[in-house]
């Protein structure tokens, strides 16, 4: 165990299994009675029901003699029941324990659960139950594999595997097929620093979805934290740690996106499964009128600055990285997690404790850095060493290369880790994690060929999604048949991944946009658990894949890329080159006049410090449709070569840059006949 965590440390939650029976435990500063429901090991039929004892301070616990490990249960509550008040108790519900470890199914929604108190039945038969478990041993604390710097690789798990022909069927779709040979051989090709996985952990669908045969296909509607989802991982927790240590032997590290903002408890017309039905005003932030505040947009929003939620929020963290050994976490919807009495605060007590905890304190924090609630958009704003999603990168580099006027200082700064949103008080480095596409918008490829989202299988007459998305279809709205079309549209796909890929600090890619996914123009494809998501293995340009394995093998070669420091236009110590130098195609530092031309599209960043001998990468940016002749300084005893081959070959800088192109130059020292050297 890693100091400062008492060795054996167990929560004060949950259904523990001990020496000789099981100790059932449950919070509720409301409730009058608590009982725990013990199921046949079916988990279909009660066959006893056993009251909790107040032990003070809202715990609610009792041991249970006799009971083993795979004992099914769960929870139920009463007191006063008036849900205008935020009070939602009535034994008839059955309530899923907040830290189960495992379920034995997955959550399926059901209208009966929404039913008023005196109004319904017992809503035991419709909802999953947790089974007490006895965890393995906590695995030894080994630092992250995953450093800033690194590329991130957004899965979604089902979809990532459903049609991949080298992975048996039956395993198609789970963690395990994470760690088949095929898929670990891609992620290493791609230079993967860590997976993130999305959501993992079980989840219920949205209410309106069953009426429109439908399922969430994402997992951002949990009821509990730590229960991963049966479908997903139908070995469970077992199946989640030896997926990770495979991954880890590669070299690749895995980080788990979480969500701890909401639940799919929803708003006061949604069901009661778990935190609702044990103690709805204390796990949920209310208003003074007893209304649930929605600073989510998904109907209620989880007390984070709440110690007993707050306490629940660190064991299921210190869970997964005990017990499964995940190198770190993504949180959805992250400025929830720092709102003290709805305000957002960077050292709020929740996000001071997971820096500051002994077990996750090394860890690897990613933050969404927005919300809907009232000042939700915190970008820039987490502390470090909280690493944050930069939607202004995601911006910015579209409408660059949608051909945008006045936007090549915007890239310029995104290329060099967006010191305008996080050099604040006194950081040196980015916490900018990079991207221009995710799982939530166009896929990459739908970038270059929608213009208009096309969201009418979602069922909601496509008004759900976002209806700016910075993209552009290059003649034709959608699949076109002209070669032409298609050419233009596979270079802008190419010139998107080059911008990423050439992007300093940390960079993340979402699965299959590096081989053209598409979801038809579909920006907000949540529920659809079919062909609009899952990777499609067979049909993918390979031909735009092999160009993303090479950007990949160039940024491993090229350390000024993966550097975080903030660059100063100086040479770094050691160095006789600035560690930086922004250029016109004339070789001329780009001055402010240049900086300020609306109409200027082409730029070259020459980073120093790039490898052996200290040799200057060059990324050279021609934005506009014309080809262009561009210019880099020489120094003696250099000379410019291709960093990587492109679908074209190597590229010579003596020759025209393409239209709406990348391409990368290093230097090579000069030999007897000019013999290059590998980057």
């Amino acid at each position: 165990m890693p100091s400062g965590m008492p060795a054996g440390y167990r929560p004060r939650f949950g259904g523990l299994v001990g020496q000789g029976g099981i100790r059932f435990a449950a919070w509720s500063s409301a409730a009058s009675r608590l009982w725990v429901s013990i199921f046949d090991e079916r988990g279909n039929r009660e066959i006893d029901r056993l009251e909790l004892r107040s032990e003070g301070e809202g715990v609610h616990a009792l041991f249970v003699a006799g009971l083993a490990a795979g004992t099914r249960y769960g929870f139920r509550a009463d007191g006063d029941y008036a849900p205008e008040r935020g009070l939602w108790f009535d034994p008839d519900k059955l309530l899923v324990d907040p830290y189960a470890v495992e379920i034995d199914r997955p959550y399926v929604y059901d209208d009966r659960l929404t039913a008023r108190r005196g109004e319904g039945t017992d809503t035991a038969p419709l909802l999953s139950k947790a089974i007490a478990g006895a965890l393995a041993e906590p695995l030894a604390a080994l630092p992250p594999l995953f450093q800033p710097g690194g590329l991130v690789y957004e899965v979604p798990v089902r979809a990532f595997t459903m049609l991949h022909p080298d992975i048996p069927k039956q395993q198609r779709g789970t963690i395990a097929a994470l760690a088949h040979p095929a898929v670990v051989e891609h992620l290493k090709r791609l230079g993967v620093g860590a997976v993130e996985l999305m959501p993992v952990t079980a989840s219920v669908d949205e209410r309106h979805l069953p009426p429109l045969g439908l399922r969430n296909a994402w997992g951002y509607n949990p009821v509990t934290f730590m229960a991963l989802d049966p479908r997903l991982a139908p070995g469970g927790l077992a199946e989640l740690r030896q997926t990770v240590a495979a991954l880890r032997e590669a070299g690749i590290g895995v980080i788990l996106d979480l969500v701890f903002n909401h639940t799919g408890e929803s708003d006061r017309f949604g069901p009661t499964l778990s935190l609702r039905g044990l103690d709805s005003r204390a796990y949920y932030r209310h208003w003074p009128d007893g209304s649930l505040v929605n600073d989510t947009g998904t109907g209620n929003t989880v007390a984070c600055d709440h110690p007993v939620v707050q306490e629940m929020v660190l064991d299921t963290l210190r869970h997964f990285v005990r017990h499964a050994g995940v190198d770190g976490f993504r949180f959805d919807l992250a400025p929830i997690l720092g709102r003290v009495e709805g305000v957002f605060d960077t050292d709020a007590p929740s996000l001071r404790a997971v820096r500051n905890d002994p077990v996750l304190g090394d860890r690897v924090l990613i933050a969404e850095p927005w919300d809907i609630g009232p000042d939700g958009y915190q970008l820039g704003n987490f502390p470090p060493p909280f690493l944050e999603w930069n939607d202004r990168y995601r911006d910015d580099i579209r409408r660059f290369w949608r051909g945008d006027r006045g936007m090549v200082g915007a890239l310029a700064t995104r290329l060099a880790g967006s010191f305008d949103v996080f050099a604040k008080a006194g950081e040196r480095t980015s916490r900018s994690v990079d991207f221009i596409a995710a799982h939530d918008g166009m896929a990459l490829a739908d970038i270059v060929a929608y213009e208009h989202k096309h969201n009418e299988a979602n069922g909601e007459q496509n008004r759900d999604g976002h209806n700016e998305n910075l993209s552009w279809n290059n003649g034709v709205e959608g699949e076109a048949g002209d070669e032409a079309i298609a050419k233009v549209r596979f270079d802008d796909q190419c010139a998107l991944l080059a911008t990423l890929f050439a992007s300093r600090g940390t960079i993340m890619l979402t699965a299959g946009d590096e081989f053209g996914r598409t979801q038809k123009g579909n920006n907000n494809a949540y529920a659809q658990d079919n062909e609009i998501t899952w990777l499609d293995w067979a049909g993918r340009d390979q031909t735009l894949e092999h160009y993303a394995s090479g950007l990949a093998a160039m940024r491993r070669a090229a350390p000024a890329l993966s550097d975080t420091r903030f660059l100063t236009g100086e040479p770094r110590p050691g160095s006789e080159v600035p560690d930086v130098a922004w250029l016109t195609e004339t070789g001329a530092p780009v001055d402010e006049r240049s900086w300020q031309n609306p109409e200027r599209h082409r730029l070259a960043m020459v980073l120093g410090g790039t490898g052996d001998g200290g040799r200057r990468l060059a990324v050279v940016v021609n934005g506009d449709r014309r080809a262009c002749m561009f210019t880099l300084p020489e120094r003696e005893g250099f000379f410019w070569g291709p960093a990587m081959e492109t679908s074209a070959g190597a590229f010579d800088i003596s020759r025209p840059v393409p239209g709406r192109t990348i391409v990368f130059m290093i230097e090579r020292k000069v030999g007897p006949a000019r013999i290059e050297e590998n980057p």
